[in-house]
């Protein structure tokens, strides 16, 4: 089963809170918070993250916060995720760990292609996509 981590989650959830609130001006760390329950130290982390990748600014004084650095149509969901995880990589075995397996597995090709896949679908989907409430149909896998 694929998951997101919880800084993942939590920096997806931010984000998009952030880009539906861009119109009225900054979003503070402390209204995330509250609003999602998600303790504030680590989004403060999340957010600093998010910012040093240049996907957020903060402004600061009485009303200062987050806001995005450029228009939700312009920020894919796959930099969101690479900005709080690194690379997107869906198994370990890829990159010759040293799995007891690697010799023997006949799942590296099609796991590589799952991972491009996913790749391309978190490179291809914006948050002006997470905003919308449409929901795509099921997407299918081309070799």
């Amino acid at each position: 089963m694929l998951r997101f981590t919880k800084r993942a989650d939590y920096g997806l959830m931010a984000i998009h809170y952030i880009a539906v609130h861009d119109r009225l001006g900054a979003v503070s760390a402390k209204r995330i918070a509250e609003e999602f329950q998600i303790p504030s130290e680590l989004l403060a982390k999340i957010l600093q993250r998010l910012a040093k990748r240049r996907l957020i600014v903060a402004q600061a004084g009485p009303k200062g916060g987050y806001v995005l650095s450029r228009l939700p149509n312009e920020i894919s969901v796959g930099e969101v995720v690479r900005a709080l995880e690194g690379p997107i990589s869906i198994v370990g075995c890829l990159d010759h760990s040293g799995c007891p397996q690697e010799e023997r597995c006949n799942l590296r090709r099609p796991v590589q292609k799952l991972q491009a896949a996913i790749s391309q679908m978190l490179d291809t989907m914006t948050l002006s996509e997470l905003t919308s409430d449409d929901v795509p149909e099921l997407l299918s896998i081309r070799a």
